[in-house]
């Protein structure tokens, strides 16, 4: 195929030479690039079979003094982002952001913290809106952003006046689950409490989520005369992983006295608590019953399959997409509660 001089390639396309090509105005090729509805199809059309011609690429900050938009929503992560994607609830918490984003046109933003905090993420991002997670409404992250008129909404934070949040009702999903485990007996309970990622207090210490959860449970334990201090009762600090549950299980399970239920704030704790009363020859729920929280894809596939809690993961990150582009277009936010379900399967079901 004979060579074939293109003088575009000698230099960066513009949309001058666009709109010469096609024909049209520089405008019309603006709004093709950033508003295809205001013009017809048929122009349109002709106007990006040039752009891919030409492999024009648009200027990122001149598109902003166009549009006075980014055309990107930050996702501001609580964990090192190795332990946030090895969990599948918040992986598919980002799957369902980044579906309505793709949906939009919007890109997703992955911003890890930054000297291990969210508020330096936060000052170093370059986005139109933000999603965060688990933050509470006296955070210093929100006041940052709050001064500096940023929208955004909480996964997993707090329905205050300052903050609009999409979330469950994480009490009364803990309490559920610990009805249910005491209801079928067992008395000698282990919490394995998710240690914080975001604290609702410099001074705090506890996550958002944890200390709801833990007073679900309190609640439900209340109910049979027990407390989260009582002796039958211990609560103890877990890394949200599977290597994690599997060694806070063994310290567990190898104690004289060892309890006959652990209850895991996640899943992926409770996989690893399957694992290690494996190792140890247990059986689950005979010698020891084990539940989760957030209904991941694995708990239908563990060994025996997991009693848990379903919580809508990726339509939680739908909803937070959804809002945080209404308010970028001037529209004001509301409280979503989404609804959860308590499942029950084998790991303490007695036979």
């Amino acid at each position: 195929m004979p060579f074939v001089y293109n003088s575009y390639a000698m230099s960066k396309v513009t949309i001058r030479d666009i709109a010469l090509r096609a024909g049209v105005s520089k405008t019309t090729v603006s709004f093709a690039l950033n508003y295809p509805e205001r013009i017809s199809k048929e122009t349109y059309k002709r106007i990006m079979a040039i752009v891919e011609e030409l492999g024009y690429v648009p200027n990122p900050f001149a598109r902003t003094l166009t549009t006075k938009r980014l055309g990107a929503i930050g996702l501001l992560l609580p964990q090192k982002i190795g332990d946030i994607f090895a969990n599948s609830h918040m992986a598919q918490v980002i799957s369902g952001i980044g579906e309505e984003c793709e949906q939009k046109e919007f890109s997703l933003a992955i911003l890890p913290l930054v000297r291990g905090k969210i508020v330096e993420a936060a000052r170093k991002s370059y986005v139109d809106g933000l999603v965060t997670i688990g933050v509470g409404p006296d955070h210093e992250v929100v006041s940052l952003l709050k001064k500096n008129h940023i929208p955004f909404v909480t996964i997993d934070g707090e329905e205050s006046t300052s903050t609009i949040n999409i979330g469950i009702d994480d009490r009364g999903a803990a309490k559920d689950l610990m009805l249910h485990v005491l209801e079928q007996g067992f008395r000698r309970i282990a919490i394995l409490s998710l240690e914080p990622d975001t604290k609702p207090r410099e001074s705090g210490h506890f996550s958002l989520v944890v200390q709801r959860r833990l007073e679900g449970f309190q609640r439900a334990l209340g109910e049979y005369g027990l407390t989260l201090e009582a002796p039958q009762v211990c609560v103890q600090p877990c890394k949200g992983s599977i290597d994690a549950g599997y060694e806070s299980a063994r310290s567990l399970l190898l104690r004289g006295t060892r309890p006959t239920a652990i209850v895991a704030m996640s899943d992926i704790v409770a996989i690893g608590v399957l694992l290690a009363a494996k190792d140890l020859g247990l059986r689950v729920p005979q010698d020891v019953a084990v539940a989760g929280f957030d209904d991941i894809p694995e708990s239908i596939i563990s060994t025996p399959r997991l009693t848990t809690i379903h919580q809508p993961a990726r339509e939680k990150g739908m909803e937070a997409a959804r809002m945080v582009m209404r308010m970028l277009d001037g529209a004001g936010g509301s409280h979503i509660r989404l609804p959860y379900q308590l499942i029950v399967r084998e790991s303490t079901r007695l036979p």
